[in-house]
């Protein structure tokens, strides 16, 4: 049963009562005004204090978060490695992977020696049809094809688990970055060039051969990034739903054998498909005859190198890093093994690593209480949609009955993964990183054809991040963000409201963004709205859209409104509701004043801190182009730029920076 409106109170402070105020005025800039630049204000005594290390591309609050659970996870490990406990136990599998990948002097002995049968494997192509038999030998590893294969619910009926089919075998960030004619993507792909070249050359091909291998890359991934969509147009599920059958995607690229694919996996024949861009399938059948089986094999082997380097002998590791960390984002420094090999084993053993994480550092009352504020986020969200005015009452009845079905996650799964089957040795780090990757990709497809497993969770409990799935309709909150300054059970409700709660806000209002909006509560691809009522919502999100496409982040780059405008859309119903929902838990009260500051301002000051971040100039180009989430400066300020209440809490005035003028202020309830 869902918590009545009249008793909505933040459930936090029923229990620990408010002892400070959650602001540290050491963090502010006082000499920068609130109503000029309110990210500044809030953090710019947190930014001159905490440039961005050596390491990173970019540094923030949360960041900070990050390391300390990896800070967490690294004596875990280093206890696990110690471990006398059984092999087939989580703790020995993690501990004894974790010294395999220390073990640099083991792994920089082996050289190439671990890829040894892929690189053969390449070499041995002597025609389309071993071309195509060697690509899906490939698939049981992933990404070293020009097409992904994976597991997927059906868009259109949740309840189903089919297979997909993606375009792939890019090895630059985003397809435009093969076509942008600007000097710095000019740069990346001459760079790139070099990167390739290099890497061979460590591999053994002699300069000159090398050389040329590198411009037949370049070539081969050129023509395939002419086919494949932009990240704008990927954002549109119907853009992406192409559901056929066997002889269907057949029919898309007959020169490729999909029943030894779908063989590969044990899968029948009658598997369902769904070609995610079947123009890129059409491109990649043609050059299945058309491009040399030579350029082929160079490619191919280029992109074997390139997906286990970073798992190899230190001159590719450090070749990969050049490349992939420097050239692209800046860094000038590698992580320390000991975080890299906590990196690795978050990723490949997620679920192993996190049931003792969460053993340790997330008790069963933080889960409880989170999940107590998660349901008083949903009432108050319940409220703005039935008085949404502008939505006729059959779109808020479906928006209502959505919000119902969301189904919340907090911490960790209810359910561990077992990992029994997994084998890992101390001695053989690569292999290691293979069984486990395996693993992790059986254990998606085998999803194929069954029940969907509403235990399984897209992130690993020690996750400084949250989500929300349109397919499953849920919001999910790994333990590792919950923890100051996203939560904090010693600090004043104020600022728990607008760090957490604008979290847990922006995650449910993915459920109703450009993207979200297109799914029902059933998590199935269907138009709930009445034709009068989306076109209203197309206009509120329009309004987003052409805000961030005019601010102006520097040296004359902008966001695209159009790849931000789901991340947008979070920030800005995501903080309005998090905003009424502390004003309701005060039940008419005035908050008090604390180290000189309202509890509206606590509110949005704790709002602001979380986007404590800054890029480096090449890491802010690439996020630029390629991620959905816009600038943390621009998230806190472009955010709070359509909030009159922000305005009244600073008494901020029509024709400040951070005040919209009146008609252009967005709004999504």
């Amino acid at each position: 049963m869902f918590i009545r409106l009249g008793l909505l109170t933040l459930a936090l402070a029923l229990v620990v009562p408010a002892q400070k105020s959650g602001i540290d005025k050491a963090d502010l800039d006082p000499t920068c005004k609130p109503c000029q630049d309110f990210w500044r204000y809030a953090n710019g005594g947190w930014i001159d204090k905490n440039p961005i290390p050596a390491r990173f591309a970019r540094w923030g609050t949360m960041a900070v978060v990050n390391e300390a659970n990896r800070e967490r996870m690294k004596v875990i490990l280093e206890n696990a490695a110690m471990s006398k406990a059984p092999a087939s136990s989580p703790e020995r599998k993690i501990g004894d992977f974790y010294a395999a990948c220390m073990d640099t002097d083991s792994i920089d002995a082996r050289g190439l020696q671990p890829i040894q049968h892929d690189l053969a494997r390449v070499a041995g192509v002597q025609s389309v049809s071993s071309l195509a038999s060697t690509l899906a030998a490939f698939q049981r590893t992933g990404a070293v094809g020009p097409f992904g294969f994976f597991a997927g619910q059906d868009l259109k009926n949740s309840k189903e688990m089919i297979g997909n089919i993606s375009a792939g075998g890019l090895s630059l960030p985003d397809r435009d970055y093969y076509f942008k004619d600007d000097a710095r993507s000019k740069q990346i792909r001459d760079e790139f060039v070099k990167h390739v070249e290099k890497m061979l050359t460590l591999a053994g091909d002699q300069p000159e051969a090398a050389k040329a291998a590198a411009a037949t890359v370049m070539s081969f991934e050129t023509a395939l990034a002419d086919s494949t969509m932009t990240n704008v147009q990927r954002r549109d599920p119907y853009a992406r739903y192409h559901r056929m059958d066997l002889a269907g995607v057949s029919a898309l690229a007959p020169n490729f054998d999909w029943k030894a694919l779908v063989a590969q996996f044990d899968l029948p024949e009658t598997t369902p498909l769904n070609v995610t861009e079947p123009e890129f399938l059409k491109k990649f059948n043609a050059q299945l005859t058309e491009v040399p089986l030579a350029d082929w094999k160079t490619w191919l082997r280029w992109r074997v190198l390139t997906a286990a380097a970073d798992h190899l002998a230190k001159p590719f590791a450090d070749e990969d890093f050049h490349f992939g960390g420097t050239v692209l984002t800046g860094v000038k420094e590698q992580l320390p093994r000991w975080q890299q090999c906590a990196n690795t084993i978050d990723r490949s053993m997620g679920e192993a690593l996190g049931q003792l994480f969460v053993e340790k550092h997330f008790p069963p009352e933080a889960k409880r209480r989170m999940s107590e504020l998660v349901e008083n986020l949903r009432a108050t969200l319940r409220e703005e949609l039935q008085n949404a005015g502008w939505l006729t009452a059959e779109t808020r009845a479906n928006a209502v009955a959505k919000l119902n079905a969301f189904t919340p996650k907090v911490g960790y799964p209810n359910r561990w993964r077992d990992y029994s089957a997994v084998r890992i040795d101390r001695r053989t780090y690569f292999e290691d990183v293979r069984a486990a990757g395996l693993n992790n990709r059986l254990y998606q497809i085998a999803k194929i054809g069954k029940p969907i497993d509403r235990n399984d969770w897209g992130m690993t409990p020690p996750t400084v991040n949250a989500y929300y799935s349109p397919v499953m309709n849920e919001i999910v909150f790994p333990a590792g963000i919950l923890q100051p300054p996203m939560f904090d059970l010693s600090s004043d409700d104020a600022v728990n409201y607008g760090a957490i709660g604008a979290v847990i806000g922006h995650e449910m209002g993915h459920g109703f963004d450009d993207q979200g909006s297109k799914f029902d509560a059933d998590g199935n691809l269907k138009n709930w709205w009445t034709a009068d009522d989306r076109k209203k919502f197309e206009e509120r999100s329009g309004c987003v859209i052409d805000q961030f496409n005019m601010l102006e982040v520097g040296d004359g780059l902008h966001h695209t409104g159009k790849l931000v405008v789901g991340e947008a859309l979070g920030d800005l119903g995501g903080l309005k509701l998090a905003y009424r929902a502390y004003k309701r838990s005060l039940q008419g009260k005035a908050a008090p004043v604390i180290d000189g500051f309202t509890g509206e301002q606590r509110f949005f000051l704790s709002f602001a801190r979380v986007w404590a971040s800054q890029d480096r100039p090449e890491s802010m180009r690439l996020r630029l182009n390629t991620d959905p989430h816009p600038l943390p400066k621009f998230r806190a300020n472009g955010t709070l730029q359509n909030m009159p209440e922000f305005q009244q809490a600073f008494g901020c005035k029509q024709g400040d920076p951070m005040v919209r003028p009146v008609e252009k202020q967005c709004k999504l309830w």
